[in-house]
């Protein structure tokens, strides 16, 4: 190092010669290098640096003569202004001291220019010591040493050293050319010289710019003997390439060429010549080749004239004077090459064919435009290189010239090149996998001489057509190539013979990036099958090529080190060592590619036993990794090492803290002081902290021994935590210390990094280091700062990482609110959202996010597909906050109306924006944000109710969305489709124009679905597959093809049009829609195929609530009608339940809620549609309501004796719906008694013993508890009873005990009591639905009283005459006293409701409150019906001819006995006050009621009992049986 600042000072500034004098005798005493102290010491891999002291020190010499200002001298006749020309003295002992060098290589570059010196400076005086130095140097070989030198020194790229002595050897060299003749120096040698001289780019321009001085007269010579000698000329102009001004110049300078010379042994026939043998002319035209007719060939024609430059006995060598292109001469080489290629002028025809190869290598590579004027020459290397590779001793530098000119074609036409090289049989091939000639080459030739040109060519060309991207057929034709690098040189390569140092590594670097070039093109994740990526992964995964590579892993820092210190430090990217380090990080990167994309298997493939294995005393590769952290020369190796251990980490079942052993503590100490370093490469540390950060999820102990917390025991017992002193927290939070933020050694990336760490460790929950996180001074305020920054617009250039630095915040500020209790929290942070929030950041990042993902949206629309995941992280983060915002706004002070309404209006914009684009990421992106919309509508109820109208913009995402691919927008569909349902339920339909659109939209989606459905349900029944009905938590992953789900887009499309339905009540709107889309025949299709395989539950349920909704209104009841529903639901609801021979099974009917979706909820939900459709349509739907109740009699049958035996809410809710569709059935019983007159007898009896069976469960309330305790156990809640808000703390445990154990029995009594009052409603519904049906099958009280001949004969008695107490048996006949005890019953419970209304009323929910008050109701209606049946069916008896006097007269007494007690009771009931009946209120068509038994007004506590029609009714009657 010194030597060279040396050298490079003196290249600037002059040296005084008493310098240079000191300087010779100090460099001679040392021997230039080679009598250094301590010299036995080094070893043989210390020579090139011994070397290097040589060639500095010969430069150091030749710089202090500055030869350069000697010539300029010379030329302008100035010498006495040289430095040496006024120290005689110095000369002369020069001269003696120079005189005995020359016994080491060194010497010739100082004696050569001592030289010029004395040659230039006083010529007259040195002829003897200049002859006898200057022979001394030609002795040396001293420019052969010249050339050797500069090839030592590196390639003059970035390095200064090589340069600078370049440019000094290039003046000594044109100093020599200028003075002495080029016959008296070596000119062989003088020409490699010279090449590597003008190698160096900027010489090679000079070169150009005087091409007649200096070096330019080797040139000239040169030229004067092409083509006899062809290789001088073309070393020269392969070194002057540098650029394409040079490709131009030595392009042009080869087109035309006006000199052919030749050598002839003897003097040619057909030439005349001069007296003198000076001047030939040919008499004759000639061809200079001898090749076939046809072929490019140079014609040298008649007339010619030719300068004989040398003439004697020996040869004439003749100078034609004859313009030509030296290109068409080379082609005309290279076709002579391939005639004699099996001849013995073979190595002949090599040695001028190579020049012109590396020439042509030279040109392509500099400048690809040329290539096209090299065609006739590139097109012949293919057969070139069959030929010359298949003989018996092939010349493998030809072939490697060869090999490098396709690698150069490659780059830029792979395809071409890789359909000519199949054909050329020189790689290897599939037909069984055959090595082809370069592996007969390499085992034959280049492994036994150790020599490897070949075989470096050959792997820049595979890796150069793996790079091209070749297609798929052609990258499945590398195959055999590839596995011939896995199999037969990676495994050995490091075994073969050698002959030149350093060429084993370099060897090892072009295997590493074939292989990791096939691994960075593989997409990550797509499957390839058997290509090249996947013969790599597995090759290396679990065969020896795979140990190889942990070989060269396994090298260690030590030995790179020790490499790199044996070589000069200014030797760039081609010394050993750095070729050493090359090597290793390509190790690193093909096994974190080969670990990242293997696929997944549970067994442990050899690679990674050898990666994660144990040995003792540190003797395993995790350590050897670990410790690349002490290297300080490349920093891109530790970064990759620590990637590795990164990746190790993640995927490998190891303790990274076990592996490192003893040596722990010392690399986290190294890890840490490169982590603290503030001149650190940062991408080290951000490589640390992000391996920090996956290790805290999958290596605990590593992650604690980082994070050093020591134990400091607290007054209260509580343990405390405090940082040791080598905690990485210490650098951590110095990172996110907002006073160092924008600072050289925290940039963003790094901030960021850390803020990775941090979010990992609350993510994990390490509460330890959290604990003392949160009590560090401003950590909150620093953690934040990034929330209260402005950041640039999105159309500009953001930094990606600050928008990661501001989602970790997010979600690390997120994860604390939401582990950590309100009243708990830190007070800095509680701060913080309060100022957050005073400064309006909440409306500011809503507007930034919103705007963010509407300039993403609109550049995918210009079709620039800009996604990147900081912009997927931030939104996410943010959408994260929102959702916590929503239960915790109090802590997060986000509790203003306005700012939370324009919070939920940015997310409806923006995603309103990703609905549009069409990118995978985008439409992802678009689910989330139509989740976060979906949650905010409803939890934020209040505020979406005062927003504007939100329906348009939701109704123009839906459009969008429809429009997309099915599969990917599956959960966006649903989403927005419930979204609508929640805007309607809140907002309502606010304007009337955008219903069509929207209704036309969603039964289009509705009709597009069902059919889809309906295509998948016959698919899933032909192919035998099960239906299956998973329930993923996953929100956001698409599912499969029309499958039907709960929240799927089917079923809630048809809950949106039923909503929609609801909203058009006049039916304008939907009427049209459904006359211009078949709705009705394709979800009637759809239905009746789920029915009958008894799949699709939930698309079945929705399509009878839409149904239902219809049938309300006589045009939807019409439509529903006439779509054929009878034949849709008819017979196949039949294959939904099961008909059992025991009607007091219970397993015939559900016990589960009747909330939740089940089969059995299909059927009562056809029998409300049933009823709803014979009520509305009336005689019009008379016939189909027949054959339903006829199909369906069984089922119905059992239905009514259930409730006796069965009396969970399911089986209760399935009673009430049947009872009510008989109760409008029955409005017809002439036409039920004429077509189905069997069943209406079972009807009519199964309808008494139900109304038995309801009043004897209603009268006795224990009985009733005791029977859902003993059957249904379902009805009260099983398990733990729900907790409690904890007490607050007691003086004592056992009074807390007895006090939370005297809570546990109010709330089991509550629940108990909840469920009997539950069940209690539901049988009263059933009872007065049942009365009101019984009235239609007894006769008209009215008519019956005044009509005295009225025909008694289509009217049964459905009450026997006994007056006994209801019993429970149903051998027991319903009688006229199950009548009287109903009545008895219907009052008693009104009495208590009204006696218990005050209190009960405080006491209880708001929905057990209305359902007291419609019990109250719902008895009334009870007692009204009951009275008239008993009334009718008394009077029936009465006129009954059949029945004996003796009976009716016992008949009257008790009812005139029994009905006077009933109205005194009933009297005094009406005096306090009491409901009326909800058949007396036209708004409230509870249960209807005949006409006849409907009031003319509501009862009122203000009434007089007279006025009330019932007791006018039973006084009427009483008086008719008293006479």
């Amino acid at each position: 190092m010194l030597l060279e600042i040396v050298f490079l000072y003196y290249a600037y500034f002059e040296m005084n010669p008493a310098d240079l004098l000191a300087f010779t005798k100090m460099f001679k005493e040392q021997g230039f290098g080679l009598r250094q102290t301590n010299r036995h010491l080094v070893d043989k891999s210390m020579d090139a640096l011994v070397d290097r002291i040589g060639y500095l020190s010969s430069l150091i010499l030749v710089e202090g003569m500055d030869v350069d200002f000697l010539h300029k001298c010379a030329l302008e006749d100035c010498t006495e202004q040289h430095q040496f020309s006024s120290v005689p003295d110095i000369v002369k002992e020069m001269d003696q001291l120079l005189l005995t060098l020359g016994d080491i290589p060194h010497h010739g570059p100082v004696l050569l220019a001592w030289v010029l010196l004395r040659h230039t400076l006083r010529p007259e005086e040195s002829n003897p010591v200049v002859r006898r130095i200057g022979s001394t140097a030609l002795q040396l070989e001293v420019f052969k040493y010249l050339a050797t030198m500069l090839k030592g020194l590196g390639v003059s790229g970035n390095n200064c050293t090589a340069s600078t002595a370049k440019m000094c050897v290039y003046g000594l060299l044109s100093f020599v050319i200028t003075s002495f003749e080029e016959e008296s120096l070596q000119s062989s040698h003088l020409i490699d010289a010279a090449c590597e001289v003008l190698s160096a780019p900027s010489l090679a321009e000079v070169f150009w710019e005087m091409p007649n001085m200096g070096l330019g007269m080797i040139l000239d010579s040169a030229v004067g003997m092409f083509p006899h000698k062809i290789a001088p000329l073309l070393q020269l102009l392969t070194a002057l390439l540098s650029n394409k001004f040079t490709v131009k110049k030595v392009y042009n300078f080869l087109d035309k060429m006006s000199f052919y010379t030749q050598v002839y042994k003897h003097k040619p026939n057909d030439i005349i010549a001069k007296e003198d043998e000076t001047l030939w002319r040919r008499q004759t035209p000639k061809l200079l080749y001898p090749l076939s007719t046809g072929q490019t060939n140079l014609w040298m024609p008649q007339g010619i004239l030719g300068q004989v430059m040398i003439g004697s006995e020996q040869g004439y060598v003749v100078r034609w004077d004859y313009s030509y292109s030296s290109w068409t001469l080379f082609t005309c080489e290279v076709e002579m090459l391939l005639h004699v290629v099996s001849t013995a002028d073979v190595m002949a025809h090599c040695a001028r064919a190579k020049p012109i190869l590396d020439l042509v290598h030279k040109i392509i590579s500099t400048d690809w435009t040329v290539s096209d004027c090299l065609l006739p020459l590139t097109s012949r290397i293919y057969m070139l290189l069959q030929r010359l590779s298949s003989v018996i001793n092939p010349p493998v530098d030809v072939i490697a010239s060869c090999v490098n000119c396709l690698s150069t074609l490659a780059a830029r036409m792979p395809g071409k090149v890789w359909s000519s090289l199949q054909r050329t049989g020189f790689l290897p091939c599939r037909p069984g996998m055959k090595a082809g000639n370069y592996g007969n080459l390499l085992v034959q030739i280049e492994q036994p001489r150790g020599e490897y040109a070949v075989t470096m060519a050959f792997l820049k060309l595979v890796t150069t057509l793996v790079k091209g991207q070749l297609g798929s057929t052609q990258n499945k034709g590398l195959i055999p190539c590839v596995l011939l690098v896995l199999k037969e040189m990676l495994p050995t390569y490091h075994k073969w013979r050698y002959n030149a140092y350093g060429v084993r590594e370099r060897i090892g670097c072009l295997i590493l990036e074939l292989i990791h070039a096939i691994l960075n093109l593989s997409p990550e994740g797509e499957d390839q099958g058997s290509g090249t990526s996947s013969l790599c992964i597995y090759s290396l995964a679990n065969t020896e090529a795979g140990q190889a590579v942990v070989h060269i892993m396994a090298v260690g820092v030590d030995k790179i080190d020790m490499v790199l210190a044996a070589q000069p430090s200014s030797c760039g990217s081609e010394g050993p060592g750095q070729v050493l380090i090359q090597m290793v990080k390509l190790a690193f990167s093909v096994t974190n590619n080969t670990i990242r994309l293997k696929p997944p298997s549970d067994a442990v493939s050899p690679l990674e036993q050898a990666l994660t294995q144990h040995g003792g005393h540190g003797n395993n590769l995790v350590v050897v990794l670990a410790k690349y952290i002490y290297h300080k020369h490349d920093p891109a190796l530790p970064r990759l090492a620590i990637q590795l251990l990164k990746r190790l980490a993640t995927v490998a079942p190891m303790s990274v803290y076990a592996c490192l052993g003893s040596d722990a503590a010392a690399i986290r100490d190294a890890f840490l002081t490169r982590l603290h370093s503030r001149t650190e490469d940062m991408r080290i540390k951000v490589m640390i902290l992000e391996f920090l950060t996956v290790a805290v999820e999958t290596q605990p102990g590593l992650i604690e021994l980082f994070l050093n917390l020591e134990v400091k025991d607290g007054n209260s017992g509580s343990k405390e935590f405090l940082l040791g002193e080598w905690s990485c927290l210490h650098v951590v939070l110095d990172l996110i210390d907002s006073k160092q933020q924008g600072k050289y050694w925290c940039p963003p990336l790094l901030h960021r990094a850390a803020l990775a760490f941090l979010l990992a460790l609350w993510q994990d929950r390490r509460d330890s280091a959290i604990s003392v996180l949160r009590t560090k001074d401003r950590f909150w305020e620093n953690l934040t700062t990034p929330l209260f920054g402005t950041l640039a617009p999105p159309s500009d250039n953001t930094e990606p990482c600050v928008l990661e630095t501001c989602a970790f915040v997010m979600k690390i500020v997120g994860l604390e609110i939401f582990y950590v209790h309100s009243g708990s929290l830190e007070l800095s942070l509680k701060d913080g959202l309060q100022r957050f929030a005073n400064a309006r950041h909440y409306e500011y990042w809503s507007q930034y996010v919103k705007s963010l993902v509407c300039h993403a949206a609109a550049m995918e629309d210009e079709g620039v597909c800009y996604f990147p995941e900081q912009t997927h992280m931030l939104i996410l983060a943010w959408r994260m906050l929102l959702i916590l915002a929503t239960t915790h706004s109090d802590v997060m002070q986000l509790t203003d109306n306005q700012t939370k309404l324009k919070l939920f209006m940015d997310v409806l914009d923006a995603t309103k924006a990703l609905t549009r684009p069409t990118s995978v990421a985008c439409l992802r992106l678009g689910s989330m944000t139509a989740t976060l919309l979906l949650i905010l509508l409803k939890q934020w109820r209040s505020v979406v109710a005062t927003a504007p109208d939100i329906l348009l913009p939701l109704s123009l995402m839906l459009e969008c969305v429809l429009q997309v691919d099915q599969q990917m927008m599956d959960r966006t569909k649903a989403k927005i489709l419930s979204a609508l349902i929640s805007v309607l339920q809140i907002q309502g339909m606010r304007g009337v124009s955008q219903l069509p659109q929207l209704l036309l939209c969603v039964c289009e989606t509705v009709k597009d679905e069902a059919l889809s459905l309906r295509d998948s349900t016959r698919h899933l029944q032909h192919s035998g597959e099960p239906m299956k009905d998973d329930d993923s938590m996953e929100t956001d992953v698409p599912r499969g093809p029309h499958k039907d789900q709960k929240d799927g887009v089917c079923v809630l499309a048809l809950h949106l049009a039923k909503e929609l339905c609801r909203t058009d009540e006049d039916g304008e709107h939907w009427v049209a829609v459904m006359r211009k889309v078949p709705v009705l025949p394709s979800v009637l299709t759809a239905m009746e195929l789920s029915l009958r395989s008894k799949q699709n539950l939930y698309f079945t349920e929705a399509a009878l609530h839409l149904l239902l909704t219809l049938a309300r209104t006589p045009q939807g009841a019409a439509a529903v009608a006439g779509a054929g529903v009878i034949q849709t639901i008819c017979l196949p609801l039949l294959s939904v339940y099961e008909v059992w021979n025991n009607c007091t099974s219970q397993q015939s009917f559900s016990r589960k809620s009747q909330d939740c979706a089940c089969w059995p909820g299909v059927y009562r939900l056809c029998v409300s549609l049933m009823e709803s459709l014979l009520k509305t349509l009336r005689y019009n739907f008379i016939n189909e309501a027949l054959d339903f109740v006829g199909v369906h009699q069984e089922r119905i049958l059992q239905c009514l004796n259930a409730v006796r035996t069965v009396q969970s809410l399911a089986c209760l809710d399935e009673a009430d719906h049947t009872v009510g569709f008989l109760l409008q059935l029955s409005s017809f019983s002439e036409e039920w008694q004429f077509h189905l007159p069997k069943l209406l007898q079972d009807v009519q009896v199964n309808l008494c013993y139900l109304c038995q069976t309801c009043t004897y469960l209603l009268h006795s309330k224990k009985m009733l508890h005791h029977y859902l305790q003993a059957k249904n156990g379902e009805s009260l809640p099983p398990g733990p009873l729900p907790r409690t808000q904890r007490p607050p703390q007691t003086p004592s445990k056992e009074l807390q005990a007895s006090t939370s154990g005297a809570s546990g029995r109010c709330e089991r009594d509550e629940v108990e009591q909840k469920a009997v009052l539950a069940v209690q409603c539901a049988l009263l519904k059933i009872l007065s639905k049942t009365l009101a049906s019984l009235q239609h099958f007894t006769p008209d009280c009215c008519q019956i009283i005044l009509d005295q001949c009225m025909d008694l004969s289509p009217y049964r008695t459905l009450f026997a005459l006994s007056f006994t107490a209801p019993a429970f048996d149903p051998d027991v006949s319903p009688s006229f006293g199950t009548l009287l005890a109903t009545v008895n019953v219907a009052l008693s419970m009104l009495t208590e409701v009204l006696r218990r209304r005050p209190r009960s009323a405080l006491s209880l929910s708001p929905p057990l409150r209305r359902s007291r008050l419609l019990s109250e109701s719902l008895l009334m209606f009870t007692m009204e019906n009951c009275f008239y049946v008993l009334v009718s069916q008394a009077l029936r008896c009465l006129k009954d001819t059949a029945i004996s006097p003796r009976d009716k007269q016992r008949l009257k007494q008790e009812l005139s006995s029994e009905l006077s007690t009933l109205l005194s009771s009933l009297s005094r009931h009406f005096r306090r006050g009491s409901p009326s009946s909800p058949a007396g209120i036209s708004g409230v068509a509870i249960l209807p009621c005949p006409p006849q038994a409907k009031p003319t007004t509501p009862g009122s506590k203000g009434a007089h009992e007279g006025q009330e029609p019932i007791i006018q009714l039973v006084q009427a009657f009483v008086r008719l049986v008293q006479r």
